[in-house]
């Protein structure tokens, strides 16, 4: 079930979904909290793709758009349109006189390379140093040995410590 509800503090109009099973909504606008049985509902559908359509309307209206609205074809339609329109990559590569085929397997390649960098610092994080908790430089040296450059090397081991998949204390790394 959806529904359409507006905020009374600002206006803002807005879907929610399966309004009978939680006790309060909060605005997206002004983050105002709302008891979910408070809040006047302005159009109810089992389809979302219809409470989209007549939220859509409303807004239209409160903005003395309606009739523009009416011309203007349903939201599936022009998501079906915005799919049809233009070519395709390949048409798009091949017109322009490039091979796709050989652009698409360099982009696998490359995709693949940068896998297995991913990888080969994770080894070194694991291998370098005899095993025991690595220092950056040794990590590098590692992956370096293996063909991945330095720069690639400290900043794969930086976004491994972001993410949490890493941990580093003084100087020192290792895999969570």
């Amino acid at each position: 079930m959806y529904a359409v509800v507006g905020c009374n503090n600002c206006s803002m109009l807005w879907l929610l979904t399966d309004p009978d099973s939680a006790d309060s909504a909060t605005c997206p606008r002004c983050e105002r909290t709302h008891q979910t049985s408070k809040l006047k509902r302005l159009f109810e559908s089992e389809d979302r793709s219809a409470a989209k359509e007549a939220r859509s309307a409303l807004l239209a209206k409160k903005q003395g758009d309606s009739e523009t609205f009416a011309d203007v074809a349903h939201v599936s339609e022009l998501e079906q349109r915005v799919e049809n329109a233009g070519i395709d990559d390949r048409e798009y590569l091949e017109a322009a006189g490039l091979d796709a085929d050989n652009i698409a397997a360099a982009g696998e390649t490359t995709r693949e390379s940068a896998g297995s960098h991913d990888q080969i610092v994770r080894e070194a994080v694991r291998e370098a140093g005899g095993g025991d908790k690595p220092t950056e430089d040794e990590i590098v040296a590692y992956a370096a040995d293996r063909g991945v450059p330095n720069k690639k090397t400290s900043n794969l081991l930086e976004k491994l410590c972001r993410v949490g998949d890493a941990s580093e204390s003084r100087g020192r790394y290792r895999l969570l």
